[in-house]
């Protein structure tokens, strides 16, 4: 797929779960080695141009997502690449069992994208909101777990689990018209964090739509002379370590923003790795409280968890 400024464009209407449908239907497949097998997401995940120009290579189990992963599986264990979809809540919750032992056990190459993760499913409420998968998905020995920040490294993310040799889960978050942080073609590597601003006093690193927000929140820290780092840390598992030690030695203060529980995702996985620091900055851990709370619109949940701009510039001011 050309990226650049209308296509990123095109894909950012349509959300995450329309990007996600629009790599597949673009991956390059010499071998006739992909498989793509889904639970009555056909049309949500805009997987209707693959199947219809590729039949034989899709299949739609309904609503049996438990049963979805263990054809996966076996497909995979005879060679295939296979992506699986399904919403969040039931991809990380329903078939943890059967990713833990199936995938990760077996270490199969099957790539797992929870569709409509965070607050996407706004006003179905709490049964549909994936704000535990991160958690889950990072338990499981061998599971690489990729959270992208847009449609557009949605995109970048499904070409790199295809050429990833294992299990992986696609953590897709957003809604359709979300705005974009990538506008044009850029590098993107599986564990390698991106950094788009590079500052002393404060890290924000982000995952999923945050790091659009913490882009914000950089631009109007900058007037308020508070120099920040931004990290889009796309891959949660692995982490980038390497990236991560150089932050930990330079700054005063870590951030870290997700549309995600604070308990178990990424403000869990740095601080976990930052423990044996012992002069390691000070982290503040923005995300989900842990409760369930009453639905509304995904913009209303958003700021009732205060996952904006300006909070997080308010946050900032009031630990620095």
């Amino acid at each position: 797929m050309l990226i650049n400024s209308e296509t990123t464009a095109q894909l950012s209407r349509m959300s995450s779960r329309g990007a996600f449908g629009e790599a597949i239907n673009d991956i390059k497949d010499p071998d006739n080695k992909i498989m793509v097998v889904a639970a009555d997401v056909i049309n949500s995940a805009r997987l209707n141009n693959y199947a219809e120009r590729n039949p034989e290579k899709v299949i739609n189990v309904g609503i049996s997502e438990q049963n979805m992963i263990g054809i996966a599986a076996g497909l995979a264990n005879d060679g295939y690449t296979v992506f699986c979809s399904t919403f969040a809540p039931f991809a990380s919750m329903r078939c943890f069992e059967q990713i833990r032992s199936q995938l990760g056990y077996m270490n199969l190459n099957v790539k797992v994208a929870g569709l409509l993760s965070g607050f996407a499913g706004g006003t179905f409420g709490n049964t549909h909101y994936g704000l535990e998968d991160l958690a889950i998905m990072r338990t499981i020995p061998n599971m690489t777990v990729l959270s992208p920040a847009d449609c557009t490294e949605t995109v970048k993310a499904v070409q790199a689990a295809a050429e990833h040799n294992g299990p992986v889960y696609i953590r897709l978050t957003g809604v359709p018209g979300q705005p974009p942080v990538y506008k044009e073609d850029f590098a993107y590597k599986i564990g390698k964090a991106i950094v788009h601003s590079e500052g002393t006093d404060v890290a924000i690193i982000a995952t999923g739509t945050m790091v659009y927000e913490a882009i914000r929140a950089s631009r109007a820290l900058t007037k308020k002379e508070i120099s920040t780092t931004v990290v889009d840390m796309h891959t949660i598992k692995p982490l980038d370590t390497e990236l991560l030690d150089k932050i930990f030695k330079t700054h005063k203060l870590i951030v870290t923003v997700e549309e995600h529980s604070k308990i178990g995702g990424l403000g869990a996985a740095v601080a976990e790795y930052k423990a044996v620091f012992p002069d390691a900055p000070k982290q503040i851990i923005m995300g989900i409280p842990d409760e369930f709370l009453k639905a509304g619109s995904y913009t209303y949940m958003l700021a009732k968890c205060g996952l904006s701009a300006p909070n997080i510039v308010k946050i900032i001011q009031e630990n620095i």
